[in-house]
């Protein structure tokens, strides 16, 4: 599978969890010490992250950071 589309699907997921929690860009950013624009980076696809940056996402997000790696890498829930 293409790295691109890997970081695109892991942003999208990164954001739609974001958005339930009812965070912004700038507020998640401040709750896990990291750049609003590095936040942004991760959503829009452009940032492949470290584990410790993933850590302090999950923290932030209040989520287990095995939760941030649970999604859908084929983008359309496995259908064809």
């Amino acid at each position: 599978m293409q790295e691109a589309k890997i970081l695109f699907l892991f942003g999208a997921h990164i954001k739609r969890i974001r958005i339930t929690k009812g965070y912004s860009q700038e507020q998640l950013a401040a709750f896990a010490g990291l750049d609003r624009t590095y936040i942004s980076g991760i959503e829009r696809g452009q940032r492949n992250i470290s584990l410790m940056n993933l850590v302090k996402l999950a923290k932030a997000l209040e989520v287990p950071a095995k939760q941030l790696l649970d999604f859908d890498m084929e983008g359309d829930n496995g259908q064809q």
